[in-house]
């Protein structure tokens, strides 16, 4: 997987946050919210480019899993698809849980700089820079399994 520059840009920008007084934060966290926006939105555009190029079998049994885990899919045990190839399903299931793992980390980080704005407080703040960090980190590593996926069915 390449860099993606709206990502890098925003990890740059998070890891000089870690060192901005109240003030800074005040004036500058408009740019802050939309860099990681931008690289929000960039890591959603290649992770679903990625999967648009999987297998038929791949992305009914991930989207079977998107279906079970929302409570309006059929009931565990007792669903209707059945793949010629199971590990289709299994792979599915990784990146599926990659993807929550990313998805629960960029809530928690969104959480922490809400919580940092309502506070004023840099601490938090500068804890809500390394999560939103990890939690791209964390959704490069989904993209990277569902890439895997493109070049291995």
């Amino acid at each position: 997987m390449e860099k993606i520059p709206a990502v890098e840009t925003a990890k740059a920008l998070m890891n000089e946050a870690v060192a901005w007084s109240v003030m800074k934060w005040l004036r500058e966290k408009k740019t802050v919210r939309k860099a990681a926006d931008q690289a929000n939105a960039a890591l959603d555009q290649l992770n679903q480019a990625v999967k648009d190029h999987w297998s038929d079998d791949l992305r009914t049994a991930y989207e079977l899993l998107i279906q079970q885990s929302s409570g309006s899919g059929p009931a565990r045990g007792r669903n209707n698809y059945s793949p010629a190839n199971g590990q289709a399903s299994l792979s599915a299931k990784k990146v599926k849980e990659a993807d929550d793992a990313a998805h629960h980390a960029r809530m928690d980080a969104e959480e922490t700089f809400d919580s940092a704005e309502k506070q004023l407080s840099t601490a938090l703040a500068r804890e809500g820079c390394r999560k939103a960090i990890r939690s791209w980190e964390l959704h490069e590593k989904a993209i990277r399994k569902a890439e895997e996926l493109v070049l291995s069915p």
